[in-house]
């Protein structure tokens, strides 16, 4: 039973996540209309930094980090947030929201490289085929869109070297011991210390005229501040607390989820291929999870 329980709260977590955390590319797109990549990704650290460590330690009181657990949280917040979503950002003005969503697949592949590399770890034979099922399901996806995707190679370059980052923090994250010390408080303070990574390269790059603080403005920044940067964050450092392998998984849903809500938001089509993808994806996640039993 307990077990069943366990499976099912992995699967919710997982989609929620996948969801939450694809509709970033549209919802940074939208902020970009109005405002320079660096004043959207601090005024959304800011904002969601302060929401999470005002429940934590004056609402709920929980325990401030202590010794080593500082220097892993900020080793931790410069590759997670400063380095992966400054450069997301940065990079989502010269790619579409699509290829931004797209990107997030690469992670797993990344991740599962860097698990043998760096924790010495060996991919079982299930979770080797569940990655080309989800692969050959965003390939799927993906494939009748890219020859009208509007991208840059310096856009393309800079984005996958933020998911590179993205990648070894997730690693990091998992190798470290954090002695109990809350999700929340890990993700508030790693919020923090990564907007403030940040900030010399907003006030050196900052232009008044290029910023428009609008409903446009919050609207984005809001979203991408609670819904993604808490609620989607605090999912993944639940999942990647159990395994980060599987947990990297999930990433192959948020291309998926990506191409829905563009159609939801912008009117794209959804095809025949789009469907195919899904189904795969599906089952390279199903295929993953029957290697524990």
């Amino acid at each position: 039973m307990r077990n069943t329980e366990h499976k099912s709260s992995w699967v919710a977590a997982g989609l929620l996540f996948a969801l939450l955390w694809s509709s970033a590319s549209t919802a940074t797109k939208v902020g970009l209309q109005v405002a320079q990549p660096m004043v959207i990704a601090v005024s959304r650290f800011a904002l969601a930094a302060l929401i999470m460590l005002v429940y934590a330690h004056v609402i709920k009181r929980f325990r401030l980090p202590r010794g080593r657990e500082w220097g892993q949280i900020a080793i931790y917040g410069t590759l997670n947030i400063a380095v992966y979503l400054g450069l997301y950002v940065v990079a989502m003005q010269e790619v579409t929201a699509g290829i931004g969503a797209l990107a997030v697949a690469v992670n797993p592949v990344i991740m599962s490289v860097m698990a043998i590399v760096l924790l010495g770890k060996k991919l079982e034979s299930k979770v080797v085929l569940a990655l080309f099922i989800c692969l050959a399901g965003v390939l799927c996806t993906a494939w009748p869109l890219l020859g009208k995707a509007e991208v840059t190679g310096k856009g393309l370059i800079v984005l996958l070297a933020s998911m590179f980052s993205y990648s070894l923090a997730a690693i990091y994250f998992s190798a470290k011991k954090w002695d109990g010390l809350h999700l929340l408080t890990i993700n508030g303070w790693q919020t923090l210390i990564g907007g403030l990574v940040l900030l010399p390269f907003l006030i050196f790059f900052y232009e008044p005229a290029g910023n428009q603080y609008t409903h446009t403005f919050w609207l984005a920044v809001s979203w991408l501040a609670v819904p993604v940067s808490i609620g989607a964050v605090q999912l993944w450092l639940w999942l990647t607390s159990r395994d980060t392998v599987k947990a990297g998984l999930w990433l192959f849903l948020c291309p998926l989820f990506g191409f829905v809500i563009a159609a939801l938001l912008v009117g794209e089509p959804v095809s025949r291929f789009t469907i195919a993808g899904i189904a795969l994806v599906l089952g390279g996640l199903f295929v993953s999870r029957q290697q524990s039993r």
